[in-house]
């Protein structure tokens, strides 16, 4: 996350979630290319210097910004993989509504297709940050006797890595490029396919769609 390694004054939680609450509200307001880290420091009340202090650049104050609205996720115990699924997919779209998470998230991502030092400062903040809500719910179900014990730490891994890509990549999907609501009626029907697959028998109704929509 933040650069640790830089030596002075304790680091100041207070500061830190200033700073970083001050990040997100420019990025709304005024988008990457305007966002300075000079507004941003007088918007925390902390001098530029600080922000010198905690991270290198832009680039990494708005990615930690990010990552600290994904770090609400939770994954409750709600009695079975399905539920506990579709507890966490409505939250991960609950944030994803939320303009700063947008704006932030749709900025990083445009910026690492040509910075690749900043698609790894992503992947290490945000997305394997997030497995760890994988991670818990495979150790659950398989617990409970609903999914069988991976045969080796390799095959656990491809499918810890699997199951985010298409978790993440289909809501990221519905909600960023699409432009429709991941609701409950939604999350229940990704939550059947990718539990049953598309053989799967319709246990319930696929969420409704007006005529020429995506769903």
């Amino acid at each position: 996350m933040q650069n640790s390694s830089r030596t002075g004054r304790p680091r100041s939680a207070a500061a830190d979630a200033a700073i970083l609450e001050a990040t997100r509200e420019a990025l709304v307001e005024l988008g990457w290319s305007k966002l300075t880290l000079q507004d941003v420091a007088t918007r925390a009340g902390v001098a530029k210097t600080t922000l010198y202090r905690r991270w290198a650049g832009k680039n990494e104050l708005v990615v930690d910004a990010v990552a600290a609205l994904f770090d609400e996720l939770e994954l409750p115990d709600r009695g079975s993989l399905a539920a506990d699924i579709e507890g966490v997919v409505l939250q991960f779209a609950a944030i994803l509504d939320r303009p700063e998470a947008k704006s932030g998230l749709m900025a990083v991502m445009t910026e690492s297709t040509r910075d690749d030092a900043l698609r790894e400062r992503i992947r290490t903040s945000i997305v394997a940050r997030q497995k760890r809500l994988v991670l818990a719910g495979r150790a659950r179900a398989t617990a409970r006797g609903e999914l069988p014990p991976a045969a080796d730490a390799g095959e656990a891994a491809r499918t810890v890595d699997l199951i985010f890509d298409m978790v993440a990549g289909a809501v990221l999907h519905r909600t960023l490029v699409s432009a429709r609501p991941a609701d409950e009626e939604w999350v229940r029907g990704f939550t059947r396919v990718l539990l049953g697959g598309l053989t799967a028998p319709a246990t319930r109704p696929w969420p409704s769609q007006k005529p020429g929509g995506s769903v």
